[in-house]
């Protein structure tokens, strides 16, 4: 097998290509995969068809045909129903001898993550949640930090294809635990960006060069991949999305139920989930999470 297409004749299935989604199916087709894929807007997906990947109308057909599935949609509500819909992949598992192997990349609840895994079980299945973290950036470029829970046969069975999309690839424990430990990623994030951007605030008021900042504060203690990613773009008035703010803000609402189940107090998570509920306010729901920045200057009147 040629080892730069370590995928060469492996039968892949995508459903979801949004922001990172698309770069993600785009590697594994890079690398050999026959991939087909479904998404709501099949608009979304012309690059990947223009590249060779084929369509497909509805998830459920895939579960035919191909040897993994992975998914990367938006809300525990998608994920639901693109797993245990009336069309969708968990369903048609009933009674087969080879079932596909089924990877859930979205960010979603960890109680949903281990009941999807559950209910493939019971069908000889396996479901594995591997949520990501790493931004477009990490999608492009194959460097993600994949956080997995469920079965490790399957575990080690996803690991070839899992080596294209992630340099980080850990499996955490049984389903719902990559869930978890993903909630532990956003915790971190949705903190730390408000450092970030209160620090960039500061810099100009102080009359300083925030590149020059930047270049200082980075390579310190306070360095981050916030600080070494986003907030560049901060600085250029780029504001387009790596990872959309209305997706962080589902994140930090599902950290926050399951804290609240755990009778954990939060008040970091529960600020930054305040202030990103501001910045979607202000109409930037669509745009990447370090728009953060616009609604801290807003209130200061920083223009």
């Amino acid at each position: 097998m040629n080892v730069d297409r370590p995928l060469t004749g492996r039968r892949v299935g995508w459903i979801g290509t949004g922001v990172m989604g698309a770069a993600m199916a785009g590697r594994l087709r890079d690398a050999g995969a026959d991939l087909a894929v479904t998404t709501r807007t099949r608009e979304r997906a012309t690059g990947l068809l223009a590249a060779g990947a084929t369509w497909v109308d509805h998830p459920h057909e895939l579960v035919e045909e191909r040897e993994v599935i992975f998914t990367m949609v938006g809300y525990p509500s998608d994920v639901e129903e693109v797993y245990l819909g009336a069309e969708g992949l968990v369903p048609p598992l009933a009674g087969r001898g080879a079932a596909p192997l089924l990877i859930d990349m979205t960010t979603s609840s960890p109680a949903l993550a281990a009941r999807i895994g559950a209910e493939a079980a019971e069908r000889g299945a396996i479901v594995l949640d591997a949520p990501v973290s790493g931004g477009d950036v990490g999608a492009r470029d194959g460097t993600l930090s994949i956080m997995v829970g469920g079965d490790p046969d399957g575990f080690e069975r996803a690991r070839p294809f899992l080596e294209v999309l992630g340099r980080t690839i850990q499996l955490q424990g049984p389903a719902g635990s990559g869930q978890h430990t993903k909630m532990v990623n956003q915790i971190l994030i949705a903190t730390n960006m408000i450092g970030v951007c209160e620090g960039l605030l500061y810099a100009r008021q102080a009359g300083l060069a925030p590149e020059r900042v930047l270049a200082s504060v980075g390579g310190g203690a306070a360095g981050s991949w916030s600080v070494a990613n986003l907030a560049p773009r901060i600085l250029r008035g780029d504001f387009a999305p790596g990872f959309y703010v209305e997706h962080f803000i589902k994140d930090l609402g599902i950290a926050l139920e399951e804290a609240e189940r755990f009778g954990l107090s939060l008040p970091g998570l529960a600020l930054a989930r305040e202030l990103y509920e501001e910045v979607r306010a202000a109409g930037h729901g669509r745009s990447g999470t370090q728009a953060l920045y616009l609604a801290l200057a807003n209130r200061s009147g920083v223009s």
